[in-house]
């Protein structure tokens, strides 16, 4: 089979079955390790036999569910490639505008770059090693509750030469029980009401971690036990910020201005008019 056929042959299955048929391209260059460009210029060429099977069974496997990361093993974020697996969020394009909202009022606010940092529920690293990156002065922690999931993150670090402390614990408990403070805190926590389940597309309820996704009847639960804890971890000046379903906003930020009755609490949307972030500015 040529590269154009197994390209039109991918497209018209995934259609069928009610997939992006976008799919079978980015399968493709992965099993035949090529670029966009490469690809197009050897649309003539016969698929290695073996890469052609590869390509075929990923291709069934996201016709039934199995969402294209997880079966390539990674997914860019802020132009960089994190490793991703069933253990792991797979990291969103929205998660990009949290981490420049959160470059932008550094810089701001603070006027220097040695903050004590952490992503609570880091997933894959994708917050806390974009902001290392971005701002190598940073002294960064990430946390989660599943060691798999910190095992990863920290593969990813590795690979992307980012010194980052890992830390396995619940929210902020690990950082309260040491005296710990902090300069700043970032989190992307599981977000959606348990009743979500039965509309949301299989693609996310069948393969992504349910433990990363919901959170309670009302999808808050992790907010408000963070909005308890952030007070005893927060220095004077510090700075929060969440992403957060469309239509918590309003909830998350009365969660915040109760935490810190001076501070103040921004909702931000994003590109796609979502109010998907909140930050709260404390003591400036």
């Amino acid at each position: 089979m040529k590269v154009f056929e197994a390209l039109n042959w991918a497209s018209s299955f995934l259609k069928e079955k009610n997939r992006d048929a976008n799919a079978g391209e980015l399968l493709l260059r992965h099993f035949v390790k090529m670029d966009r460009s490469k690809l197009l210029a050897n649309l003539r060429e016969e698929v290695d036999p073996a890469a052609l099977e590869d390509f075929q069974a990923a291709v069934y496997l996201h016709a039934k569910g199995r969402p294209v990361q997880y079966l390539i093993g990674h997914e860019y974020f802020y132009g960089r490639s994190f490793k991703v697996n069933e253990d792991v969020l797979i990291p969103r394009p929205e998660t990009e505008e949290l981490v420049y909202g959160l470059l932008q009022r550094m810089d701001q606010l603070f006027g220097r770059n040695d903050l004590d940092a952490v992503d609570i529920g880091t997933g894959s690293g994708a917050i806390a090693i974009t902001l290392k990156l971005e701002k190598p002065g940073l002294k960064m922690t990430a946390t989660d509750i599943y060691e798999p999931t910190l095992r990863l993150a920290e593969e990813n670090a590795r690979e992307l030469g980012a010194e980052i402390s890992f830390i396995q614990g619940d929210l902020l408990q690990p950082f309260i029980d040491k005296g710990k403070k902090l300069d700043m805190v970032i989190s992307n926590p599981p977000y959606i009401p348990e009743g979500d389940k039965e509309w949301m597309s299989e693609v996310v309820t069948g393969y992504e971690p349910h433990r990363a996704l919901f959170a309670g009847i009302d999808g808050l639960d992790m907010y408000k036990k963070m909005a308890q804890q952030l007070p005893k971890v927060l220095r004077p000046q510090g700075l929060v910020g969440f992403e957060v379903g469309t239509g918590q906003s309003e909830a998350v930020a009365s969660l915040l201005k109760q935490a810190f009755p001076q501070g103040k609490v921004d909702i931000v949307h994003d590109i796609n008019g979502k109010d998907r972030m909140v930050f709260a500015e404390v003591g400036f």
